[in-house]
């Protein structure tokens, strides 16, 4: 008869308990089979996320370069926009001045025409057709106005 110190297993310890030790044995290498892979299958994912740690690292350093040259470029463009805004306002004050200069000179020779009394005052509300009507301003009108450097020189 069996004793009943038997495994704590619930298996009977017959003579023909070969096979048992045989399950056990299987189940072992099964458990450690199930581990090895468990490890292997953590240790893959593991590499891949540093990989993807390591791309996304070599991302944010390519998109700080790109970020980089992308402001140096704003920067770039803003200098010469203020450049060209300055140069612009330059040139604006200097046709305002040559407009006023313009409509002074034509003041003053429409005052010494009017005053010598050989052409007719210029009339701005007609759009200056009686003056070029006139044949006496038709004379005028090809008479250019010279300037020299010896009049710069007056002066010393």
């Amino acid at each position: 008869m069996a004793s009943s110190s038997g495994t704590s297993s619930g298996y009977s310890t017959l003579p023909n308990s070969g096979s048992e030790e045989d399950l056990m044995l299987l189940m072992d290498q099964r458990k450690r089979k199930r581990m090895i892979s468990n490890r292997e299958s953590a240790r893959r994912s593991r590499m891949r996320k540093q990989k993807h740690l390591d791309d996304l690292a070599l991302q944010v350093s390519q998109l700080r370069n790109e970020n980089q040259q992308i402001l140096t470029s704003v920067n770039l463009t803003t200098q010469r926009f203020l450049a060209v805004e300055s140069e612009n306002s330059v040139l604006r004050a200097q046709l305002n001045e040559l407009n006023n200069r313009f409509e002074s000179l034509n003041e003053i020779i429409n005052f010494m025409n009017v005053a010598n009394g050989v052409f007719e005052p210029l009339d701005n509300s007609n759009n200056n057709n009686n003056y070029f009507n006139n044949p006496l301003n038709m004379a005028y009108l090809n008479q250019p106005i010279m300037a020299s450097a010896d009049m710069n020189m007056m002066h010393y």
